[in-house]
């Protein structure tokens, strides 16, 4: 009787009304889009009045390598129950993250800790070496090594590990980028090492069968600018605190 009265009113019908069914005519898909709109925009309204804790907007900075694979189902989850907060993401290196987080640029900040930092631990990631699947770059000598830019934690774990186990290498590719990085390993023109969440599936995980040297776990951190004091950017805080230091 409702559906009745509102065709009465547009002076039009909206729906197709068949023996066992009922479904919406083209102009009654159009009213749809736009009731459902309507509806959206009455939530967002109420969350603001009533749980203004629950709106607003966190920058959110990111490492490429975690961007890529490890973030976006950790922001699923977020978003499932924080629907009208906006979560801005930068990907930038670590050491550029630590100083937006610094300087109030970015609210919060998953970086790989360096050894002199003094950033808490949230969670050792594991670090491991990639290769293409059809080449076999660990077999030539010096090793070609594909490396992330000069001060970057996966590099110093890459040379480290190198130099320690007396092993040969030239660098073959040096970048901020995962996709530059991760397109020279399936070239075949060296080998990488790489967080194990950040992995390709165009690539595969090598190491003691190859010769390769054991490469130690790399320090995740979450930091947080002083500035940053909302209740959105503390809620999205403890959801990444919660998540990433679980198993």
């Amino acid at each position: 009787m409702q559906m009745q009265r509102l065709e009465e009113e547009l002076g039009r019908p909206l729906l197709v009304r068949m023996p066992r069914s009922v479904v919406p005519n083209a102009a009654g898909n159009d009213l749809l889009l736009y009731a459902r709109r309507l509806l959206k925009l009455s939530d967002e309204a109420r969350a603001v009045v009533s749980r203004p804790e629950d709106t607003g907007t966190v920058r959110l900075g990111v490492p490429d390598d975690y961007a890529a694979f490890l973030l976006p189902p950790v922001l699923a989850r977020f978003a499932e129950d924080h629907p009208h907060v906006n979560v801005e993401l930068v990907c930038e290196p670590s050491r550029l993250l630590v100083a937006a987080v610094e300087e109030g640029r970015v609210d919060l900040a998953i970086v790989t800790r360096l050894p002199s930092q003094p950033f808490e631990v949230l969670r050792k990631e594991q670090f491991v070496w990639v290769a293409a699947s059809n080449h076999v770059a660990w077999s030539q000598d010096p090793l070609p090594v594909a490396l992330f830019e000069p001060g970057c934690a996966a590099r110093m774990n890459v040379i480290n590990a190198l130099s320690a186990a007396n092993r040969g290498y030239r660098s073959t590719y040096s970048s901020a980028s995962l996709l530059g990085l991760c397109a020279v390993v399936q070239a075949g023109l060296a080998v990488a090492g790489l967080a194990a969440s950040s992995v390709p599936p165009t690539l595969r995980v090598v190491g003691k069968a190859e010769g390769l040297p054991a490469l130690e776990p790399l320090d995740m951190s979450l930091i947080r600018s002083a500035a940053s004091t909302t209740a959105v950017v503390s809620r999205l805080d403890d959801f990444l605190r919660r998540i990433l230091s679980g198993p």
